[in-house]
C-alpha cells in the first residue's frame, strides 16, 4: 500500500502496513492503513474508501 510520508515529502510503499479502524464524524467507523516509511521510519497513514 502506498502512502505519503510527511517527513520525506514523497509517496512511498509502506512497510509493516496493517489495516485499522478510525472514528469519523458522527461516530462512523472509517478504514485506514498505517505503516512505516522504509527510508526514515516515520509513521505513515492513509485513509481508504468504503469496502
Amino acid at each position: 500500500m502506498e502512502g505519503y510520508c510527511v517527513k520525506c515529502k514523497a509517496k512511498r510503499e509502506m512497510s509493516e502496513a496493517k489495516e485499522v479502524e478510525m472514528n469519523g464524524k458522527g461516530g462512523v467507523k472509517r478504514r485506514a492503513m498505517t505503516g512505516k516509511c522504509p527510508k526514515c521510519g516515520t509513521k505513515m497513514f492513509r485513509i481508504m474508501g468504503k469496502a
